[in-house]
């Protein structure tokens, strides 16, 4: 369970009109989207499930903890590059490392781990 607030001392990162952040981490592997209902990212990993015949590329999570593996590509999206910080953004806690990027849903404490050489999802 979540408090529902964003932890102390985290940076904002404000939504733009379509009410969607994006950003990418310190490494420059790996770019998210996120809203208020999930976050999705891309990056190449190294041992990731095949989607339709295709190595995937992207991991999809929703605030209800669904999670979807998918081949594909976010495209030019106007990424924020984030540091290894803490950040609140539509409702998700981000979590950055050098050892990956923690996405947590403030409201339901469902998300995941996001690194090149694994996913984990909670």
């Amino acid at each position: 369970p979540s408090s529902g607030a964003p932890p102390a001392g985290a940076i904002p990162l404000p939504p733009d009109a379509n009410g969607r952040v994006f950003i990418e981490t310190k490494s420059g592997q790996t770019r998210c989207q996120l809203d208020s209902d999930s976050v999705g990212c891309e990056a190449p990993f190294t041992n990731p499930p095949t989607e339709e015949g295709e190595k995937a590329n992207g991991v999809n999570i929703t605030a209800a903890g669904e999670v979807q593996w998918v081949a594909g590509n976010l495209g030019d999206i106007p990424t924020v590059p984030i540091d290894y910080r803490t950040y609140d953004a539509v409702g998700w806690t981000i979590e950055a490392s050098e050892s990956g990027t923690r996405f947590t849903n403030q409201r339901t404490g469902h998300g995941m781990f996001v690194s090149i050489e694994k996913v984990d999802t909670y």
